[in-house]
């Protein structure tokens, strides 16, 4: 019976383990998300300023 207790925290915290990697891969996709759609909006920001800093030669 103990072995079959201690085979079950082991497995338990071997899940943990997973869990808490899962976690951290899906937090490090929101980031790397998050740093595509500023970049993204950066550029878009850039560009629409660039137009109106055109020289005007009228």
């Amino acid at each position: 019976i103990a072995q079959e207790e201690e085979a079950g925290i082991q497995s338990t915290q071997k899940e943990f383990e997973f869990m808490t990697a899962a976690d951290a891969h899906e937090e490090i996709e929101r980031v790397k998300v998050n740093c595509t759609l500023e970049d993204t909006l950066q550029q878009a920001s850039t560009f629409g300023t660039q137009s109106d800093n055109a020289p005007n030669y009228d």
